[in-house]
């Protein structure tokens, strides 16, 4: 079975936790990949006025990533972007892993009206062997296309 790490801001809100569990994952998993939550690596990260102990957790969190990602297969990266899905991104390309983007924000933001996002992160992303897609609904196929190769 294949394993890809899920990259993105969507887990990081109500809203959006509810959807990125129920209907991205599960349209990823479907087709037989293993999809770990990185989310649920199993460390709480404390709230204000804990600096000292955010601080090592925040090292701690950060090389769980790193290994997630080195032991993967590729990275399904959610590219309504935050910075932590960019360095995602070039982790996964310095380890020579595939990347798939998923950008379901149907906004202009990318560097000229042909760029679905920040011209950089899309060139890298196809240049890894994978690519983007522009709907939720588009992953049914697209992980089966990228990862199994």
């Amino acid at each position: 079975m294949k394993n890809i790490i899920a990259a993105g801001p969507l887990g990081f809100s109500e809203a959006g936790r509810g959807f990125y569990r129920r209907r991205l994952l599960s349209l990823v998993r479907e087709p037989g990949f293993e999809v770990p939550d990185p989310r649920d690596i199993g460390i709480g990260i404390p709230g204000p006025g804990a600096e000292e102990v955010r601080d090592r957790l925040n090292v701690l969190v950060g090389e769980r990533n790193g290994e997630a990602i080195e032991s993967s297969d590729g990275v399904l990266a959610v590219s309504d972007v935050d910075i932590g899905t960019a360095s995602e991104t070039g982790c996964a390309l310095a380890l020579g892993k595939k990347i798939l983007g998923c950008r379901g924000d149907f906004r202009l933001t990318g560097d000229s009206p042909g760029s679905a996002v920040n011209l950089q992160v899309e060139y890298f992303r196809r240049k890894s062997g994978g690519g983007i897609v522009s709907s939720v609904e588009d992953l049914a196929c697209a992980p089966a296309d990228v990862f199994s190769g």
